[in-house]
């Protein structure tokens, strides 16, 4: 396992200087993020960001993420040319050195929170859910005043979207995914990357939108669609243990996953079910990485028992002390909370690989 951090840029208020003094944190997630989806990302620019990182003495372990433009995923008639920048950023990667790329086939929006900084009984701030609250989001799309994490797409873009996503169904969509990683994989094959599609987060429809990377199973049924070792998944137990149903089968989602060979980056974090025992099950919020519904250190034994040596790091994190109401700092992606999360980890992956 190469316990690994998520790192924004020279933009981003978490240094790699920060990073490198977490225990057992070597590797660095990050991805070139002044690249506009649709173009092709160059060798020379994956090579600048790796010797960046390198120069902090951490290695670039993943690329999250080549964003895959909305046009493949609609289906529309310029996907070639779209799906061919992407293949030719996948092979820069590969060119680079960098054995994997994360990325997501969510429509419109990568993931989605009613509450940026919900509180909880410890006085910490965490990222949140709650399904009542979507209506107020739904007018914000009405009316143009759109929430910060929207601000990707003007209220005209949208509209045009959730247009043009109304003609495209379940299975259209599940289309348009299998068409592109019949493009996507050998390319990402013959240049030596992995690749590792992130499910939906959280795991169920909203807005209408078609979403079906929502399960284990789909997990699978993306595997299936071309059956090659570079075609696998980002494992995040926060997306799929947002779902009730879900969360006692992560353990064994991961084991079969990686004993399959197709588990090539996790994401580990926690959530905790807002809503009554029995209910919808749509209502969560984050929570520190050793207090929530998802059973770390079930799902971390069984990556290593089933030898998993790829990346994974702590994914989000609350806000905590001196991070609370600080405007610099992105929701969910502060230094502290993040790196206590990643010494949690490192922790657990010792316990269970150390010898009796």
């Amino acid at each position: 396992m190469k316990l690994s951090f998520r790192w924004y840029g020279e933009s981003d208020p978490v240094t790699l200087g920060a990073i490198r003094q977490i225990p057992g944190v070597t590797g660095i997630v990050s991805a070139l993020y002044d690249v506009a989806p649709g173009e092709a990302w160059t060798a020379d620019a994956v090579v600048s960001l790796r010797q960046r990182v390198e120069s902090a003495g951490l290695a670039l372990t993943c690329i999250e993420s080549i964003p895959v433009p909305e046009g493949i995923k609609l289906g529309t008639d310029d996907r070639e040319r779209l799906a061919d920048a992407w293949c030719r950023s996948a092979e820069a990667v590969g060119a680079a050195g960098v054995p994997v790329v994360c990325y997501n086939f969510m429509p419109v929006f990568d993931w989605t929170r009613t509450d940026l900084s919900r509180p909880l009984p410890d006085g910490s701030e965490a990222l949140a859910y709650v399904e009542g609250e979507l209506a107020e989001v739904e007018a914000a799309l009405a009316s143009g005043g759109l929430p910060g994490w929207m601000d990707a797409h003007s209220p005209d873009d949208l509209r045009r979207l959730f247009a043009a996503y109304a003609e495209v169904d379940h299975e259209a969509m599940w289309d348009h995914l299998g068409w592109f990683l019949e493009r996507a994989v050998p390319a990402a094959e013959s240049a030596g990357v992995r690749l590792a599609i992130h499910p939906d987060d959280p795991p169920w429809p909203l807005f209408g939108l078609p979403r079906v990377v929502t399960s284990a199973a789909a997990f699978d049924r993306v595997c299936d669609l071309v059956d090659r070792p570079a075609n696998g998944v980002t494992f995040c137990t926060g997306s799929l243990g947002s779902d009730p149903a879900q969360v006692a089968g992560l353990p064994a989602d991961a084991a079969r996953l990686a004993g399959r060979g197709r588990l090539h980056f996790a994401h580990l974090r926690n959530v905790r079910q807002l809503g009554a025992p029995g209910g919808p099950g749509r209502d969560f919020t984050e929570t520190a990485h050793d207090d929530g519904d998802v059973d770390l250190g079930a799902v971390v034994g069984a990556l290593a028992r089933a030898g998993f040596d790829g990346p994974l790091r702590p994914d989000h994190g609350r806000q905590i002390w001196t991070e609370r109401d600080n405007p610099s700092v992105r929701p969910g992606y502060g230094l502290f909370d993040r790196a206590l999360g990643a010494t949690y980890l490192n922790g657990l992956w010792t316990a269970h690989t150390s010898d009796p």
